[in-house]
């Protein structure tokens, strides 16, 4: 890692952006009035912004399901190799 970079992230910074992350994703997963599985999520898909404030991007993949459902079948293979 890039010295400069690796001390305009301290710990503490780290772990906010990976708080928020894992708020973010639980807002997708639980709270959000979409339903959507996400399907090609990497770390390239987490976008940080002047405040670090991490957004995800790229749902190209993704797939809605109903809000009564709790699994989708899908078929062919999708995301990055």
């Amino acid at each position: 890692m890039d010295e400069s970079l690796s001390q305009q992230l301290d710990w503490g910074k780290r772990f906010k952006i990976i708080l928020g992350i894992a708020r973010r994703l639980l807002y997708i997963h639980e709270d959000w009035r979409l339903k959507i599985i996400l399907r090609d999520f990497k770390s390239s898909n987490i976008l940080l912004d002047e405040y670090k404030n991490p957004k995800i991007s790229d749902l190209d993949l993704a797939r809605m399901i109903q809000p009564n459902q709790t699994k989708k079948i899908t078929s062919g293979v999708v995301g990055t190799l």
